[in-house]
């Protein structure tokens, strides 16, 4: 059994917001904390401009898939972060879950996936001090 936390973003299709934010914590946590990300209803590919926004930062998520995510991913986690799935998310007694509420990138263009992008990074590195300082 790991000992690392492990923290599971959850939304919708896992092909924007949820990939955009396993990518950072992946990247900032150097492989301190376990990262998964699904989704209720997956899409069938990352939202190319999420993958564009992200590479920006020098973050690569060009080959992320969209995953399903299941009853024993939610168990299993840690922390679960939800983004808009609403009450399709499993809950478990005894989880640290936070909803973080995100515009969704489906749809929109670069200069609209930005600032999204940049609030997921601050909701990351706030998540990332407060998992090094428990």
């Amino acid at each position: 059994m790991s000992t690392k936390p492990v923290v599971l973003f959850v939304c919708i299709h896992n092909a924007g917001r949820s990939q955009m934010a396993a990518g950072y914590l992946t990247a900032m946590s150097g492989g301190e904390i376990e990262v998964r990300s699904g989704g209720s209803e997956p899409g069938d590919q990352i939202n190319p401009v999420a993958i564009q926004a992200m590479a920006e930062e020098g973050i690569d998520i060009s080959q992320g898939v969209p995953q399903l995510m299941t009853t024993e991913q939610v168990r299993d986690s840690d922390v679960v972060i939800t983004m808009g799935c609403g009450d399709v998310c499993p809950i478990f007694p005894g989880k640290r879950y936070e909803d973080w509420e995100l515009v969704d990138p489906a749809g929109k263009g670069i200069d609209e996936v930005r600032p999204i992008r940049d609030d997921i990074k601050r909701r990351v590195e706030a998540l990332l001090a407060e998992l090094r300082s428990a």
